[in-house]
């Protein structure tokens, strides 16, 4: 086989160095050091850590304000309130730069750091229609080549609470949004049924997978994921269902966590957590062992909803791992799964990994073996998109169409 392009001297994370052959845009081989596969062009690593990219699962593009001014952050009234941070949110946006300017520094910051896959939320409700979503969907052709992008329809005014939602979930899905999202049927719609219905109901008309926020606490939050768990299997869904934040896991009983994990590994439902801050947020190895797949996002940068992100899923990890107590490697290595293979298998990613037959996506790293890069954080990295580097040192080398 002619190959179009060798990888030279790459290190896979068991410590052995490897030749990887890439053929129309996928690993065609990948030999040992003393077998270097015949090919057009090569390109010597000199050694580097290779890991797969990165998978962002969890973000906004169209509300950062990363690269527009800064802008200092409001504290709610009563600690955390969703509707509070929606008003603040509608406030910024008003006076922030253009949505596509903003969510191509989200993007060109992102890739950068070795994302090449990503899920992002985009506001679909009645305070913004799908202007919102006619934007990224824009932008996501632009960036086509350089990352791939899921898009959810997300109702971040509600569904029931904003008039007019239900339909426009429809139609986003129509336009080319992937999936159909949700927003804390209880607390913030306050019907739990009626809110699922809809989700469930546009998910089913059109094929599509469902990723649902979901902030409510405690046993408040345990009841939500029940029911959307048995929405998930009453539909046949397994596997196209996802829960993102679920902070309710992190502040409940070990049995009542333990019946749920079972549940939620039953019912095919993965759960995204990007362990924020001063918040209780789902248990990771518990939630791993009982078979229930995890994986993160960076969720909001720079936005009305903390100031804080950097777009580097690698960090993400770290930051996982730091939150979770994470010290043996065997830990290290789990919380990089979350933002690599985990995120993959949640995000329902075809061929990807470091495997023959799969997309050469890939993001070089000057460390000795995972467990160091999680601690380490290394920078200087080459992100490869089907084996053509798209970005160097952070900053964008390929073109968008």
């Amino acid at each position: 086989m002619a190959f179009d392009t060798i990888f030279l001297n790459a290190r896979l994370d068991g410590g052995a160095r490897h030749h990887i052959a890439v053929k129309d845009g996928r690993i065609a081989a990948i030999a040992p050091i003393d077998q270097p596969p015949a090919g057009a062009e090569t390109i010597d690593l000199d050694n580097a850590l290779v890991v797969p990219g990165f998978v962002e699962g969890h973000i906004h593009l169209d509300t950062s304000f990363y690269g527009d001014v800064w802008r200092p952050h409001k504290p709610c009234t009563d600690g955390f309130n969703v509707h509070e941070r929606v008003a603040f949110q509608a406030q910024n946006m008003a006076e922030a730069a253009p949505t596509d300017v903003r969510a191509r520094n989200q993007l060109d910051l992102c890739i950068g750091h070795g994302t090449t896959q990503m899920r992002s939320h985009v506001m679909v409700d009645g305070s913004v229609g799908l202007k919102s979503l006619e934007t990224i969907l824009r932008v996501r052709d632009e960036y086509r080549g350089l990352i791939d992008i899921q898009l959810v329809a997300f109702p971040q005014s509600g569904i029931l609470a904003s008039p007019g939602t239900p339909q426009l979930l429809d139609e986003a899905i129509g336009l080319g949004a992937n999936l159909v999202g949700g927003l804390d049927p209880a607390s913030f719609d306050r019907d739990v049924e009626k809110h699922l219905d809809v989700v469930f109901g546009v998910a089913s008309k059109h094929g599509v997978d469902v990723d649902i926020h979901l902030h409510d606490m405690g046993t408040l939050g345990a009841f939500e994921i029940e029911q959307i768990a048995a929405r998930t299997r009453a539909l046949g869904m397994e596997g196209h269902v996802a829960i993102s934040h679920a902070y309710g896991l992190g502040d409940i009983p070990a049995d009542y966590l333990k019946k749920i994990a079972d549940n939620l590994a039953r019912s095919g439902v993965a759960i995204m957590t990007n362990a924020p801050g001063a918040r209780p947020f789902p248990p990771i190895l518990a939630l791993r062992k009982a078979g229930v797949t995890v994986f993160s996002g960076n969720d909001n940068i720079r936005d009305s909803w903390w100031p804080y992100g950097d777009g580097d899923m690698l960090r993400r990890a770290t930051t996982l791992g730091y939150r979770s107590g994470f010290n043996i490697d065997e830990e290290l290595r789990a919380a990089f799964d979350v933002v690599t293979e985990a995120g993959a298998k949640a995000l329902r990613l075809e061929g990807y990994g470091l495997r023959v037959g799969a997309k050469a996506d890939f993001v070089t790293l000057q460390a000795a073996h995972v467990p160091e890069a999680v601690v380490a954080v290394p920078q200087g990295r080459a992100v490869y998109k089907a084996g053509m580097l798209v970005a160097s040192n952070g900053t964008i080398v390929g073109k968008r169409r």
